[in-house]
């Protein structure tokens, strides 16, 4: 099923490229104002070979690493102790509510000002917005948790870390790896959107800039390209090692259905 799904994806890609083409070569969009769809692929097979480039997205690469490194760090155990603790998640909900919506990006200038370096800027901002999914995800995934293994080992004379980590942890991880999927997404949108807003010394929000700066739109749209097969890459590497970890889960969700 994977890879039908897979191949109709590839095949949905391919056709909006075709027509992409296929607009360019008839004259019904301007290639001075947009490319053709072969001018972009052929720069962005050429762009990893190009050693400002490969140095840009290294930064970026770096920045969103670290940027959703940090946010595991700090959100997940949040989330644990206010899944854990039912009082502290009813007072820190109206602060989470209130934070939650405010785009990461419009923090971004207070940041800068803030924070000397602007790559630790863009890891702040890539931290605050990561942080959501990862800090949600994991208290709904404590919700989840069966209460009548909980009241079990009590009954047998378990502490509250012992359940934690015989119980709750191994419920709540599917709900945690979700989030880590769903947070990569968002700290490479971040990541990007900082560089082009805040620029810097590199990333590839940066070579956008430069080659805008340039007249490039084909090296613009080939780095967008680019920007677009790393995120789908690294969805795709999570999801399948989230489906390899907790197979055990999904078998469980398809029963309950």
């Amino acid at each position: 099923m994977s890879v039908r799904r897979a191949a109709r994806g590839a095949a949905g890609a391919a056709g909006l490229m075709i027509m992409a083409e296929l607009a360019g070569r008839t004259g019904l969009i301007d290639p001075a104002l947009l490319p053709r769809m072969s001018t972009i692929l052929a720069e962005a097979v050429q762009l990893p070979w190009d050693p400002e480039f490969t140095a840009d997205l290294l930064v970026t690469l770096r920045v969103w690493a670290m940027g959703l490194l940090i946010a595991v760090l700090l959100a997940v155990p949040l989330g644990l102790m206010l899944g854990n603790l039912p009082r502290a998640e009813l007072s820190a909900r109206p602060l989470v509510e209130f934070l939650r919506p405010i785009p990461s990006i419009a923090l971004l200038p207070l940041v800068t000002l803030l924070v000397p370096s602007g790559e630790a800027a863009k890891i702040i901002a890539v931290v605050y917005a990561a942080s959501w999914p990862l800090l949600i995800n994991t208290m709904y995934g404590l919700r989840d948790v069966d209460p009548l293994a909980k009241e079990t080992l009590r009954s047998f004379g378990f502490g509250t870390l012992a359940i934690l980590g015989r119980v709750s942890l191994p419920s709540a991880a599917p709900f945690v790896m979700t989030g880590i999927r769903l947070a990569s997404s968002v700290a490479f949108i971040v990541t990007v959107s900082a560089e082009l807003l805040a620029g810097g010394e590199g990333g590839l929000g940066v070579f956008m800039i430069r080659a805008g700066s340039g007249l490039r739109t084909d090296l613009i749209l080939a780095a967008v390209l680019w920007t677009g097969v790393l995120g789908l890459v690294a969805n795709l590497l999570l999801v399948n090692l989230q489906r390899r970890a907790f197979r055990w889960h999904a078998v469980r969700a398809v029963g309950e259905l």
